[in-house]
């Protein structure tokens, strides 16, 4: 029993690790308009969340933040949503 837990942690371990260095690579292609859901799917849950404006009655505006990935160390990503769309993208390259 305890074989086969080693060997799918070992498995589960692989394929994250290699989900996390496309979602790397699948940053620059998030445009204007996009939805949340749609950004989590292609690049996963933001490193921070920032929630700026939250008022019932109106649209909610926040901004994701991505830390520098190893497969592109330099670059920080911020997306702001507004009304659960992608608003603008902020990439700041660090040299």
């Amino acid at each position: 029993m305890d074989l086969n837990r080693l060997a799918a942690l070992a498995l589960l371990s692989l394929v994250s690790a290699s989900a996390m260095a496309a979602d790397a690579a699948e940053r620059k292609f998030i445009r204007k308009g996009m939805g949340e859901g749609e950004v989590v799917l292609k690049i996963g849950k933001p490193d921070h969340e920032a929630l700026h404006r939250a008022v019932k009655g109106q649209p909610e505006e926040k901004t994701w933040t991505y830390f520098p990935h190893a497969r592109d160390p330099q670059t920080l990503t911020t997306l702001r949503f507004h009304a659960g769309r992608v608003a603008e993208v902020e990439r700041k390259i660090a040299r």
